[in-house]
């Protein structure tokens, strides 16, 4: 976000776990649930979309049914992109400690402990964390959504 801003982007990220918080607080980790969790994702996006920003979505849609509910929503603008890290990776990095709860079966429904994760199987673009630092990841992404849009830099808004 703050490297396309720096290049006049208007940018926005959905965060899971901040939407999780506040739009989708009544939302809990079963299958109906996370598929209700993507598809309000995937329409705040879309809304930010059509005012001509760039929206980066963060959040883990387990299914790949969710995320073609999600790219029929955003429509023609939509890039799945797949972050590929190890389940351990993930475990070591995970500041909250939702994998020690779930894994302590505080939380049921818990992607990668008691729930499946279905790999994308064509993402628009790959990224591998474990052997790449978050500077290195950050410039790829960024990269890439500046190959996807072009850039108006006399208004600085972002245009598909």
């Amino acid at each position: 976000e703050n490297r396309l801003f720096a290049r006049g982007v208007d940018v926005s990220v959905l965060d899971g776990d901040t939407l999780r918080a506040g739009l989708c607080s009544d939302l809990g980790f079963s299958d109906a649930d996370r598929r209700e969790n993507v598809r309000r994702a995937a329409a705040v996006a879309r809304i930010l979309a059509e005012s001509g920003q760039v929206v980066i979505v963060a959040l883990i849609s387990p299914t790949i049914a969710d995320r073609e509910l999600a790219r029929q929503i955003v429509g023609d603008g939509f890039h799945e992109i797949f972050i590929d890290t190890l389940q351990a990776t993930c475990e070591q990095r995970d500041p909250k400690g939702l994998y020690a709860a779930a894994r302590a079966g505080k939380i049921a429904g818990f992607t990668g402990i008691d729930a499946p994760y279905e790999a994308p199987t064509a993402p628009a673009l790959r990224l591998e964390t474990a052997q790449r630092g978050s500077d290195e990841t950050a410039a790829q992404l960024a990269s890439f959504i500046g190959d996807a849009i072009r850039i108006d830099g006399a208004a600085g808004r972002a245009r598909s």
